[in-house]
């Protein structure tokens, strides 16, 4: 039988420290939310949800910056991800915020219609405002992972636009998060400890995919 070569041993080796290693930042970088998650009940606590999760957007910009510096042959995950951390922290919490707080105007407008005639037709136009503003904020916080020092009107306006042009991707991140949910209600500590890491790379992988158009004109200006 042929032996495993060294070089594929390390390999998998750096893809399981990868993975754990930003499941422990992620951790860290996004402790209220995930802490007032596992011991509050979010249909009562969803006003300090609101307030914790954009605290928690830079976790995830670090996350995509480390899977991005990965790629490129860093194999330092905690240096690549506290420095996109530190790079991107100021517009991914603002982006956070200013996401979280279409979210809840949304969702109270969903709350507020829901038993009225006008539920038919204004439900669905709030849904799908719900889901455009959840992939603008998903892809914008891969946007500035991957360009820390876009303006943020460009890497909203880029996360919009090709977002929305690329609808199968984000269907299917939000297909692996909508997974990735309902497992951490089910088995938090799998979830947190070991299946994070995978569902955020499929998160970035696909909107920086969906970003390529733009990304390759950043670097041609570069």
């Amino acid at each position: 039988m042929k032996r495993v070569s060294h070089s594929t041993w390390a390999t998998i080796l750096g893809v399981v420290y990868l993975g754990l290693a930003v499941n422990f930042l992620v951790l860290v970088a996004a402790a209220p939310l995930v802490v007032l998650l596992m011991t509050t009940d979010p249909a009562h606590s969803w006003p300090l949800l609101a307030l914790a999760a954009p605290l928690a957007a830079p976790a995830l910009t670090g996350a995509f910056a480390a899977f991005r510096e990965n790629a490129a042959g860093e194999t330092q995950v905690v240096r690549a991800f506290w420095r996109g951390w530190k790079a991107t922290w100021r517009k991914a919490m603002l982006l956070g915020l200013v996401g979280t707080a279409l979210l809840v105007v949304l969702l109270v407008d969903v709350r507020a219609v829901a038993d009225t005639p006008a539920s038919v037709v204004v439900i669905p136009v709030l849904a799908i405002l719900t889901l455009v503003t959840l992939a603008a904020g998903l892809v914008g916080l891969g946007a500035l992972a991957e360009v820390p020092t876009a303006r943020m009107r460009d890497a909203v306006k880029a996360a919009l636009y090709l977002g929305i042009r690329r609808w199968y991707l984000t269907a299917l991140s939000f297909a692996v998060l909508g997974v990735q949910a309902a497992l951490f209600t089910t088995m938090p500590a799998i979830a947190i400890g070991l299946t994070a890491a995978p569902a955020l790379y499929v998160v970035w992988a696909n909107g920086r995919y969906a970003l390529r158009p733009v990304l390759e004109l950043a670097e041609v200006q570069a």
